[in-house]
Order: structure tokens, then sequence, then C-alpha cells
């Protein structure tokens, strides 16, 4: 493939992370229209929300503290953005991502025996699929990262076209031929195979393999924090998912909450590849002015885009999802109205203003905030409206856990939010989507 041109760090990490999700999605959609049962969809879903719920909180801290880190640490120094330049940073991350994995990977043999998840016990393929897809596919977490550190961002998106594209035919091509559902965890753990490959060629090329307990230190203690922030802040949808799964103890039911409790992709992946690829400009003092202009500009054309889009999705989703999946899954739709209603908090930024100038703790304080009423809240919900009150917990700590952190960017670190938040589109936005979610509810616009 080509270099890509008009491809900059931002545009393709948000690329990369929608082709992941797109991927997904369209393995999703193939499993509903196959010979698989709604139990074993359900089993897949249960595959990917463990494996996601015991490792993405320490992925993301890890990530996330290396990219303000990786120009200027102590243990280093300054690092100019030499492309062909060897970084032991980088081997560093490599090294805490992968001591991580093999802990839960240690961690869940010794328990196994002891572990039953909708009638699959420890001695069961199942489990074993599990554990060494935990122990393998973390790590590859580093590679589009290195490409961003790089400033390789055609990389990133070549990267993702060709795996993703293999992911897709390696999982969804024995469903289709009629195979059963443990070949779909054989794929999956195929193509994570070959990413590891792909890791040690790019760390053979852009890393210095120098072990540095001093970085790693450095490294844990600003990450520590947004470790336990992404723990605390980013379980939201697996507090969800665990509170599904208790209270009803059904897989069906789980399936139908997982198949709805889904942002809208664009949203997701557009906002956290902009946040993300951003914490590099935050990193240093003197390019903060540059930073608060370039976030709110990026951010506006986000909501020019975004917004609209979210807004027809919403008013076409009960008449998609019956079409899209199969009839059994309309209940699915309202959960998924509520999660476009998320599109209000992810497009606001004062999280990366304080990652980006390594103010951690704030975000921790932040998270403990949000878990303290999440938590509550979902149990208190889910009993007059269901699944749906679990949806819009989640809605509502999204919301509260972002006021915060603008509060505290506003009067802490003198940011006021129009320097980097586009106000009067964004209240209009938010407004309109609002109103429109209103009508949609109370199906004075219903559209199926």
């Amino acid at each position: 493939m080509k270099k890509i041109k008009f491809i900059d760090n931002i545009s393709g990490l948000q690329l990369f992370q929608l082709l992941r999700f797109t991927v997904f999605l369209i393995i999703s959609i193939v499993f509903t229209k196959s010979h698989l049962t709604k139990a074993e969809i359900g089993d897949w879903e249960m595959f990917l929300f463990i494996a996601s719920l015991v490792s993405f909180f320490w992925v993301t801290g890890i990530i996330q503290s290396l990219l303000p880190i990786y120009h200027r640490n102590r243990t280093y120094g300054k690092r100019g953005e030499n492309i062909g330049e060897k970084s032991p940073e980088i081997f560093n991350a490599f090294l805490l991502l992968t001591f991580f994995s093999l802990l839960v990977f240690l961690l869940g043999f010794s328990i196994k025996g002891s572990v039953s998840i909708f009638g699959f016990s420890g001695k069961d393929p199942f489990i074993r699929l599990l554990l060494w897809y935990i122990l393998l596919s973390n790590p590859v977490c580093l590679i589009e990262y290195i490409y961003l550190l790089k400033n390789r961002a055609h990389r990133i998106v070549q990267y993702g076209v060709y795996t993703f594209a293999a992911q897709l035919l390696m999982i969804i091509g024995p469903i289709v031929a009629g195979k059963d559902l443990f070949w779909a965890f054989y794929g999956l753990l195929a193509i994570t195979a070959i990413r590891w490959v792909w890791l040690i060629v790019l760390l053979k090329r852009y890393s210095e393999m120098k072990v540095s307990f001093e970085f790693m230190k450095e490294h844990l203690y600003l990450g520590a924090p947004l470790i336990l922030t992404s723990l605390i802040s980013g379980s939201a949808q697996y507090i969800d998912g665990i509170i599904i799964s208790a209270y009803y103890k059904n897989p069906e039911i789980f399936a139908h909450f997982r198949y709805g409790a889904k942002e809208f992709p664009l949203v997701l992946m557009l906002a956290n590849g902009l946040s993300n690829a951003m914490l590099l400009e935050f990193s240093t003092r003197s390019r903060m002015k540059e930073a608060l202009g370039k976030i709110k500009t990026r951010s506006r054309k986000l909501m020019h885009f975004l917004f609209p889009s979210s807004m027809v999705v919403m008013l076409f989703t009960r008449w998609l999802f019956p079409r899209v999946f199969t009839p059994e899954f309309i209940r699915s739709a309202d959960i998924f109205l509520i999660y476009l209603l998320l599109i209000i908090p992810r497009l606001v930024f004062p999280q990366t203003i304080v990652i980006g100038r390594k103010k951690t703790h704030i975000t921790l304080i932040a998270a403990v905030i949000e878990l303290a009423i999440n938590i509550p809240l979902s149990l208190l919900l889910i009993e007059p409206y269901g699944t749906v009150g679990v949806a819009l917990a989640t809605f509502i700590v999204y919301c509260i856990e972002k006021i915060f952190l603008v509060w505290y960017v506003w009067t802490k670190m003198n940011i006021n939010p129009s320097e980097y938040i586009p106000l009067k589109e964004y209240v209009t936005y938010s407004v309109l989507i609002t109103i429109l979610f209103v009508l949609i509810d109370h199906r004075i616009i219903d559209i199926q």
C-alpha cells in the first residue's frame, strides 16, 4: 500500500480505531445471521467482555502515560523527533505491558478451577483460550502508538487495514463455513499471533532494547493514577455488564444488552483518537496555546460531522436494529438510543489537557466521583427501567465526570472552557440531540 497523503497522527489513529470497531460490528452482524444460537453469541460477547474487563485499565494507563513522557522524562531527558532514532522508552513500555499480561495470565490459571462462566468451568477450552488471548493480545496494543510516536501516521492506517481485514476473514470464515464457535476463537488467536510478529519487527526497528528500571518506575509513577482512573472511570460499561449478568443470570438478556450498549463508533473512535493523539501536543508548556487552539478547531470539525450523524442514526435506530441483526434484538435499540447521547460528554476534552500536563491524580479523583455515583444509580434504576436504566446511569455519570474536569481546568489551571471548547456549537448541538431523543423515546417520532 502506498503512503497515504493528508493523514496526520490524529486522523491516522482515528481511522485505526474506527476500523477496529467496524470489524467487530461486522462480526456481530454475521453471527446473528449465522447458525449460531443466541446463547452462543452471548458466549462470544462474554469472551470479549472478560478479556477487556481484566486488562483495559492497565493497558490504557500505560499507553496514555507513555505519550506525555516520551519526548521529555527524567531518565533519558529530552528526545527529538527523529523518526529513525531508537527509543528505550518504547521497549520498556513493551516490558510493562508484557509483565502485566503475564501476571493476569498466571493469576487466571491459578484460579480457573474455581471459575464458572455461563456453564463453562476451568476445565473447558473456553477458559484456556480466554487466558491465552489475554496474554497475547495486550502487548500488541503498542503497535499503533509506536507509529504515532514516530510520526508515521500512514503506517497506522496500513497496519489497521491489513490486520483487521485478516481478522475479519479468520473469525467469520469458519462460522460461514458451518463450523462451531470455537473456530472463531482460534481465528482470533491466530491474528493476534500475527500481530506479535509485527510488534517484534517494530521493536527491533524503533526501540533500543535496554532495560531501565528507573524509567519503568517513572512511567508507573505517572501511569498509576491513570491505571486506577481507567479501572474506575472506564469500568462503567463493565460494571453495567456485571450488574446485568448478576441481576438476570441469563446469557440471552446479557447479549441483548451488549448489542445495544455500544457507542456510535464514529463518536467513540474519532473522539478517543483526537484525545490520545493530542496528548503529545500538551506535553510541553511552550506549545500550550497552540495545542488549545488546535483541539478547539479539531473538536469543532468533529461536532459539525458527528452530532448530525448521531441524530440521523438516532432517527432510524428502531428501524435499523431488527434488520441489521434479527427481530429478537429490537430490545437492544432502546439501550443504543441512550448510548448515542454519550456524544455530549465525549466531545469535550478537559482530560486531554490534564493528562498531557501530567496531572494524572486529578483524573483519578474524577473517576472516584464517577464510581461513587455509578453503582448505586445503576442499582436504583435497574428495578423500574430494567437494562435501559443501567444505560441511563452510565450517561449521567459520564456527564458528571466531564463537568468536574472542566471545572478543574478552569479554576485550577486558569484555562477558560472557551479556549478549547467551541461553546456555541457544542451547546446548540447538545440541546438539539437531547430534544430529538425525548421525542423518539416518547414515540412522538417513531420510525420502524
